[in-house]
């Protein structure tokens, strides 16, 4: 198949890609991008196609000879809104998968992965869960083949989140966590993640499934964090700040053009949403790694 990957340069997207090179199924594969003139990260084996879906008419030229569309964008700094730059969840989530269903219509496309997110369901009033099931209804509506996944918390070398409490373990007298450190979640490493959503493309036994995907570990933020410490030899007090007192300090930035934190961002990073990961493994056929595994494929000790 022709095989174009939405949000394909970004964390969830590349190792989606690296997926699909590497199970060598045949696939002509293309990355969805909002800058197509850069050097592709994966040479000729994938090629670089302009599009924005805030754009429909790029998406429409982008989709025009497309036969599987794998959907993983994100707006840069999720999870921190920028509503004066058009990067908010309801503008890239949700229009933006409205946009990209509307044009496939017409096109070859017949099926679509969508990477939505753990928790998501109808009558939430957060931000992310209001855009997320948008989406995913445009995406039941549609009338193409589909595989939604909802994945938990993603971690790997490249991400933005966990990387940062290593960075305070590696250079940090205490380690500065966020609320009571009670909070509990199911890391998932990004190439179990990649892995899933390369099969989901060619798995029939995924078709037309709303399928949750998350680590084998329920932990607390501070078991996650005694984990990092464990796998880099590290061991300093953790110090546990007041998400309400974070919240009022943060509230102030919202109002910047590019905020550096917000108070619904704290509320996304304390979230707790649980999920079953027993049927991702039978469909695809993988274990999910630990956390301590996944961190030891990557981070060496100090």
């Amino acid at each position: 198949m022709r095989v174009l990957v939405a949000g394909g340069t970004g964390l969830v997207g590349s190792a989606i890609i690296d997926q699909l090179l590497r199970l060598s199924q045949g696939h002509e594969l293309r990355c969805l991008t909002r800058r197509p003139a850069r050097p592709s990260p994966w040479g000729p084996a994938v090629s670089l196609v302009g599009g924005d879906v805030r754009d429909l008419d790029s998406l429409r030229a982008a989709l025009a000879d497309t036969e599987c569309v794998v959907h993983c964008v994100q707006f840069p700094n999720h999870p921190i809104e920028s509503p004066r730059r058009g990067l908010t969840y309801e503008a890239i989530d949700g229009q933006g998968t409205v946009n990209l269903v509307a044009a496939c219509r017409g096109t070859p496309v017949r099926r679509i992965v969508y990477l939505s997110g753990a928790g998501v369901r109808p009558g939430r009033a957060e931000p992310w869960f209001r855009a997320k099931w948008r989406a995913e209804e445009a995406i039941r509506a549609s009338g193409l083949e589909y595989v939604i996944l909802r994945p938990s918390w993603i971690y790997g070398p490249r991400d933005r989140s966990l990387n940062r409490f290593v960075a305070f373990v590696r250079h940090l007298p205490v380690v500065p966590v966020l609320g009571s450190g009670r909070n509990r979640v199911q890391p998932v490493f990004v190439q179990d993640v990649g892995l899933i959503g390369a099969r989901a493309v060619d798995t029939p036994a995924a078709t037309h499934q709303v399928i949750e995907v998350g680590g084998p570990e329920v932990l607390t933020m501070d078991q996650i964090i005694r984990t990092v410490q464990r796998v880099l030899g590290r061991r300093q007090p953790l110090v546990h700040v007041p998400a309400p007192l974070l919240k009022r300090l943060a509230a102030p930035l919202a109002l910047l053009p590019a905020p550096p934190l917000t108070p619904a961002a704290i509320d996304f990073l304390l979230m707790e949403e649980l999920v079953d990961p027993g049927p991702a493994q039978a469909i695809f056929g993988l274990e999910f790694r630990s956390l301590e595994a996944g961190l030891r494929t990557y981070l060496r000790a100090s």
